[in-house]
């Protein structure tokens, strides 16, 4: 696991750039939207823009398969942890897949997206004007349940991976090269004495792929920026206000999973209710929501399961430890609902095929996420590719990204102290 530093001046760097963005971006579509010299900067911002999503989209593949691979492989270890793997992979499960159907739910109850299409009108390049037209052509080509299921275990996991990102593959894509990884990770698991130097590749892999990612989020303030003043330079302040919908559909996913279905599982599966849980983990909740980061959030998050919750201290490492990356149900009902969302704005239609791939991808992408500030985003593009909706669409929702990182860290920490009550309740030591 990676254990990335939190750096406070990061957070307002983003902040100012996304500000600047949003300040030139309407006083650009005050000054009109066809004008030569704003025409001008907003093709200049795109080129920006999309060199930052690049960035962050280049180490998408490697980054999956070695995240995922190595989650599994330490949750699946069943020969020597026995229940305890068996239990924090079942309760991890439940978790997410609640926060994505819940996520999925509001977001098919409340359609956000509406009010931005609107917005848009018959504009199909206010976002991705390269990309639109191929992609929603590719959406097309609706596939059926059963091909999809089918499609899940690749019969060429590297076909798979040369066409996850450019939506070229004949398969399931992306949701393919994260089941090639789960059946990696659960083999070494198997095997883990022969598998070790695997393991280390898989590492080293991992390392790079962050480094890389690294380096685009610190890019983020400019390019983060250039996305957002290019979105309400062509669109206005009414895109802006549109968000409203967007935000509080994944505030309210975040709230029902928080304080309906946490509770739920505490009551079932702990010795713990719920209001005396949340008192004690009050201190790794706040740290998380300052942080934005699962791993900057660690060392609180077990030093509050040992000292304020009182768990084992061998279960709780354990579970924290492979939390951090392998149980963030906040980050995977965000993906859900970003990806429905971008659908809405972009009038691609899904199935019900296509949403409950949505889901299963969204769930393991929870996985396989890094448990960093902005983690998320390029997995959340891949979930939008591999059903045809443009991925560069994503710079919509980058104004409000911040705030919601914060929230849903909140709801990743929280989740990773739940299943840890849970499979670690019975050995609590007060």
């Amino acid at each position: 696991m990676n254990v990335t530093a939190h750096r406070p001046g990061a957070s307002r760097r983003l902040f100012i750039g996304l500000v600047i963005g949003v300040v030139c971006g309407l006083i650009a579509n005050r000054l009109g939207a066809a004008t030569p010299l704003v025409v001008q900067a907003v093709a200049v911002a795109d080129v920006v823009g999309n060199l930052f999503l690049r960035l962050l989209f280049v180490m998408v593949v490697p980054l999956v398969v070695s995240a995922l691979a190595l989650a599994v492989a330490e949750i699946g270890d069943l020969a020597k942890l026995g229940r305890l793997g068996l239990a924090t992979l079942g309760v991890t499960i439940v978790l997410s897949g609640s926060a994505v159907v819940i996520g999925v739910g509001l977001v098919n109850l409340i359609r956000p997206g509406d009010a931005l299409a609107a917005a848009r009108g018959d504009d199909k390049s206010a976002v991705a004007p390269a990309e639109t037209g191929k992609v929603l052509a590719q959406a097309t080509g609706m596939k059926k349940l059963r091909d999809i299921v089918i499609d899940m275990i690749p019969q060429n996991p590297l076909q798979e991976m040369v066409g996850a990102i450019d939506g070229s593959s004949k398969g399931n894509g992306m949701l393919a090269v994260m089941v090639f990884a789960l059946l990696l990770g659960a083999a070494i698991a198997a095997r883990p004495e022969e598998c070790r130097p695997l393991v280390g590749w898989l590492e080293a892999w991992n390392t790079v792929a962050m480094t890389v990612i690294g380096w685009g989020m610190a890019c983020a303030p400019l390019g983060a920026g250039c996305l957002v003043f290019a979105t309400v330079a062509r669109l206005g302040l009414g895109a802006l206000v549109s968000l409203f919908w967007f935000a509080f559909t994944v505030l309210a996913g975040f709230a029902v999973q928080l304080l309906l279905v946490y509770p739920t599982v505490l009551r079932t599966c702990s010795g713990f209710g719920p209001l005396d849980f949340f008192r004690r983990s009050a201190e790794a909740m706040q740290v998380a929501f300052g942080t934005s980061s699962s791993n900057a959030t660690l060392p609180t998050a077990l030093r509050v399961a040992e000292q304020d919750l009182g768990l084992r201290r061998d279960a709780a490492r354990f579970v924290l430890t492979v939390g951090a990356t392998g149980n963030q149900n906040g980050t995977a009902l965000f993906e859900g609902v970003v990806v429905l969302f971008l659908a809405q704005v972009f009038g691609v239609s899904l199935t019900a095929g296509q949403q409950l791939q949505v889901v299963l991808m969204a769930m393991l992408a929870g996985i396989g996420t890094a448990g960093v500030p902005g983690g998320s985003l390029p997995l959340v593009a891949v979930i939008a590719q591999s059903v045809g909706v443009p991925a560069e669409g994503i710079g919509l929702i980058l104004g409000v990204d911040r705030l919601l990182d914060m929230c849903r860290t909140v709801l990743n920490v929280t989740g990773d102290l739940v299943v840890a009550a849970c499979v670690a309740g019975d050995g609590r030591q007060g």
